[in-house]
């Protein structure tokens, strides 16, 4: 497993989303090293961590880590897929957790039901099924976009990195191989019980589902709140890192 560990003060990790790595979180880094002790790991199969060779839990990965980093309680940030990791790693390992920020989702149980995301994830996951890596980093890319607009109307860096991180990932992976993922359950059901101050940060063009979910997390746990960045998708760390920062800084000092 690979992880970036750097600055000083409380434990901060930094969680990325999938078929992506640690460098979706390259404008946070620099920015909150300063003032924390900054960990951004590549979650298992993804990035330069090592595909899964048995069956795992990301959230048994993240405990192992910090325990080996002897981190004490840390704040989880993490946007989609990381926000479920996030999410998981308060309900299944609460000494571990301080405060959870989620953008993008809920917990690890994800559900869908709007119409442009059930056909763009059908488009994106039916090129992975065939094995065809550029159309499954353009299916992935289209939730960069969202549902209001075109990788046009994005910064073209952004645009270009998200590739690349994708490349990298997708290209560890092959069609139909096994998929070692153990879920964890019953998380919904479960959330209410998360009593560390929890922060939805979601992209105002979203897709409604993602928005939805982390909403509902925010409304469901004993401590939260949302907030939501305009003209961001699902990568606003990403699409607008002086906000975000800011937003993430506010936050952190008052936990």
């Amino acid at each position: 497993m690979f992880w970036l560990d750097t600055g000083s003060g409380r434990p901060l990790v930094l969680l990325h989303g999938g078929f992506v790595d640690h460098g979706m979180w390259d404008d946070q880094i620099p920015a909150l090293a300063p003032g924390y002790r900054v960990i951004a790991p590549d979650a298992r199969g993804h990035g330069r961590s090592a595909n899964a060779t048995e069956p795992f839990r990301l959230t048994d990965d993240l405990a192992a880590l910090l325990r080996h980093l002897d981190t004490g309680p840390a704040i989880l940030v993490g946007v989609s897929m990381g926000a479920g990791i996030a999410v998981d790693t308060a309900l299944e390992h609460p000494d571990l957790v301080s405060a959870v920020v989620v953008s993008g989702a809920g917990t690890s149980e994800p559900y869908f039901t709007d119409p442009w995301t059930t056909q763009a994830l059908t488009t994106w996951h039916s090129a992975m099924a065939a094995g065809d890596l550029d159309a499954s980093i353009e299916g992935f890319m289209r939730f960069a976009a969202g549902p209001h607009r075109t990788l046009d109307d994005l910064d073209p860096g952004v645009v270009s990195h998200l590739r690349r991180l994708a490349r990298d990932t997708m290209s560890k992976h092959t069609a139909g191989e096994p998929d070692r993922l153990v879920p964890v359950r019953d998380t919904w059901e479960r959330a209410a019980g998360i009593d560390v101050p929890v922060l939805a940060v979601n992209g105002a063009v979203d897709s409604p589902d993602h928005i939805g979910m982390a909403e509902r997390l925010a409304g469901t746990v004993v401590n939260g709140r949302a907030i939501s960045i305009d003209g961001t998708a699902h990568y606003p760390n990403m699409e607008r890192p002086d906000l975000f920062n800011k937003i993430l800084e506010d936050f952190l000092r008052t936990v």
